[in-house]
């Protein structure tokens, strides 16, 4: 525990407030030209967001890991969560096989896959096979899991995630994490080999050989698909001590989410799962039936973030106003103290991931208003918040809820 993290631990008090966080998935953008120098929130039409903003709110931008970083998902929600993501580096692996229900053991190394499109060269042309269906990748997980089930004395477990993505669980002695991803990160490039962070580790380097021989038998399996004859991982990495979410702010939190990725992380810090629904509706529906048994709730929304990587800006907007349109429900049961943002920025512009700061949203009782009419990046520039990390949320929302004694005399 860090000297401030120490700090905030003998400042926290019980007060028996409820808080939600809403993340609507790489929601930061940019205006550019090409888009009327707008961004999808200036675009959309939210009267309900509208609303709550109006009805006082505090304003900011926030910097997800550190300047000109670019985040992944694990990071970018782990700062979200209040945890440092340079000290608490979590593979992607880890957190997508504890979001499928799937229980990892000492020893285990787990990748995160995508099936991807491969040319007649080997080249990379889509990274995500045309965003397969779920069908599709569980009929080829099958077909793998049933003819690579050990490769030398390492066990080799297989699971389908949703559409294009699926797990690799390796389990066996000596084996450890992390390693490099095979996904190269743009198309027009070969399946990129699996490194050792720490050239030196035995471990380390024992799983990028399991890797090598795990294409070699894997690849011909899949030379018939027309879209999914290839695959790439990434996130390859062992499960890490990590202290809980209720160890860390003495809340009780549960984690409504549809994607594995989203489950995995909640779960990596204790967080309770609530399954069952998919749709932001039903998310909401939900949060307002548990609310009496938690005094935390991460809600997460995927539909902004995968607009943003395909680089459509009409489908940005509308995922933005689908999620405004069941804002109701849940404001039903307004919290005592509410955030939303979203992990990252996804730009239409970039198609994938980027460093520019998140827009985000603080609603309490002290608060505060600034005044604003909308949530909008170019709002949220003037806001009361100003541009703080990430990983400071956390302890914003809890000073929101009055979570905090006075420090000092």
């Amino acid at each position: 525990m860090s000297k401030l993290d120490s700090v905030y631990a003998k400042l926290q008090v019980k007060t028996g407030a409820k808080m939600a966080l809403i993340v609507l998935d790489g929601l930061g953008d940019i205006a550019t030209r090409s888009q009327n120098w707008m961004t999808p929130l200036e675009a959309a039409k939210t009267p309900n967001l509208d609303a709550l903003t109006q009805s006082g709110c505090a304003q900011g931008r926030m910097i997800p890991v550190a300047p000109g970083i670019t985040p992944g998902s694990g990071p970018g929600h782990l700062a979200l969560f209040g945890y440092d993501p340079i000290e608490w580096e979590v593979g992607r692996g880890v957190i997508e096989t504890l979001g499928l229900g799937i229980e990892l053991k000492n020893g285990d190394v787990a990748a995160r896959a995508n099936f991807c499109t491969l040319d007649s060269k080997g080249i990379v042309t889509d990274r995500r096979a045309g965003r397969i269906a779920t069908e599709v990748c569980e009929r080829l997980c099958g077909i793998l899991s049933a003819k690579i089930q050990k490769i030398g004395a390492t066990e080799v477990h297989i699971y389908p995630g949703k559409e294009h993505r699926f797990v690799v669980v390796f389990r066996g002695q000596g084996l450890e994490g992390p390693l490099t991803d095979t996904d190269p990160n743009r198309e027009g490039l070969l399946i990129a080999e699996a490194k050792p962070v720490d050239p030196q580790n035995a471990g380390q380097k024992k799983v990028a050989k399991l890797i090598v021989d795990f294409y070699k038998l894997a690849l011909p399996l899949l030379a018939g698909e027309k879209m999914a004859n290839g695959f790439l991982m990434r996130g390859v990495a062992h499960q890490p001590e990590i202290p809980t979410f209720e160890q860390r702010y003495g809340l009780k939190a549960a984690a409504i989410a549809v994607y594995p990725m989203y489950k995995g992380l909640s779960q990596l810090v204790g967080m309770v799962k609530i399954e069952g629904p998919e749709t932001i509706a039903q998310q909401f529906e939900r949060y307002v039936k548990e609310y009496d048994q938690y005094d935390f709730f991460f809600i997460h929304y995927k539909y902004t973030d995968k607009a943003g990587e395909d680089g459509d800006f009409a489908a940005k907007v509308k995922a933005i106003e689908d999620f405004d349109a069941a804002l109701p429900i849940f404001l039903a049961k307004k919290p005592d103290v509410l955030a939303i943002t979203g992990d990252h920025s996804t730009p239409v512009a970039v198609k994938g991931h980027s460093w520019h700061p998140q827009p985000v949203l603080i609603h309490s009782e002290i608060s505060g208003s600034d005044k604003l009419s909308r949530f909008t990046e170019t709002g949220a520039n003037s806001g009361s918040l100003g541009i703080f990390e990430a990983k400071y949320l956390m302890r914003l929302m809890q000073a929101n809820a009055r979570l905090f004694d006075k420090y000092g005399a």
